[in-house]
């Protein structure tokens, strides 16, 4: 049977996980690659899960930390399901091993890394960071992008309330609804140096530093790295992270300029004269 040999997840909340059972590491990793997205080979892997659970969030992420133990070592045991974990599993990492489009017909190209930068990217309901066609276009372009083998990272934001829900009261006005997006329950991860630090990103500004945490989101080949301003070393007033994407006023607005403008300029730190960024 296969075995992940890659580095644990690292995660506020993956050590509550029962990460001792062997092949859970297998269910993570399919987990947290949201190419699931848009191919669903591991579909009945949640819904053996937890079908109704993930009827309601298709969020693979959030039914394999809602789950039980028990239930998790009672399918793991199944040999069939096993099977097909670890057969996924190995299909996934051959994929993304494999030469891709881009690779087979420009395989002399000088081209090594395209920095992809939008307020929004929309790769499923799973990750409410977007409201509209913007996101609708860039989360397309990234998984095209993962499909095709095409050099691409993509760098937005991780709202900590995404798009609104619409609900119409009694008196037939809409009301907006902004659930809370938890870290915890999206399929993102701190994205972490190799000594293990989080990567955190120090804006300078007149009188005071704001800084950014960059999280990571895996789209099949492509990664998607997030920022947000929670982090416990900002005051309050200067660290709030941009509520939604569609949010208005000041805070909201200047937040969310300071932490693309410095998205920008983090990236292009990078050397490399083989690198582009698209907006």
């Amino acid at each position: 049977m296969i075995m992940s040999k890659q580095t644990r997840v690292s995660h506020p909340v993956y050590h509550l996980l029962p990460t001792e059972i062997e092949g859970f590491d297998s269910l993570a990793e399919l987990a947290l690659d949201m190419h699931w997205s848009w191919n669903h080979a591991t579909d009945e892997v949640w819904r053996q899960l937890d079908p109704r659970l993930w009827e309601i969030t298709h969020n693979p992420w959030v039914v394999l930390q809602t789950v039980s133990r028990d239930q998790i070592e009672r399918v793991l045991a199944d040999s069939v399901f096993r099977k097909n974990v670890d057969r996924l599993v190995d299909a996934d990492r051959q994929a993304k091993e494999a030469p891709g489009w881009f690779q087979q017909t420009h395989s002399q190209s000088p081209l090594t890394c395209v920095a992809y930068f939008s307020m929004e990217f929309m790769s499923s309901e799973a990750l409410p960071i977007y409201s509209g066609g913007l996101g609708n276009v860039a989360g397309d372009q990234l998984k095209a992008a993962s499909d095709l083998g095409v050099p691409v990272v993509g760098v937005g934001l991780l709202y900590q309330q995404g798009y609104f829900r619409q609900v119409i009261d009694k008196n037939g006005e809409q009301q907006a609804l902004y659930p809370y997006n938890d870290p915890g329950q999206l399929p993102v991860t701190p994205l972490r140096q190799p000594n293990g630090e989080w990567l955190r990103l120090e804006i300078a500004l007149p009188g005071y530093s704001v800084w950014l945490r960059a999280w990571q989101v895996q789209v099949g080949r492509v990664k998607l790295y997030l920022l947000d301003s929670n982090d416990a070393a900002n005051f309050p007033a200067h660290g709030e992270s941009p509520a939604s994407s569609t949010g208005a006023g000041r805070s909201c607005a200047s937040s969310r300029n300071c932490s693309s403008g410095s998205a920008d300029g983090g990236c292009s730190a990078h050397s490399g004269s083989n690198r582009r960024s698209v907006t």
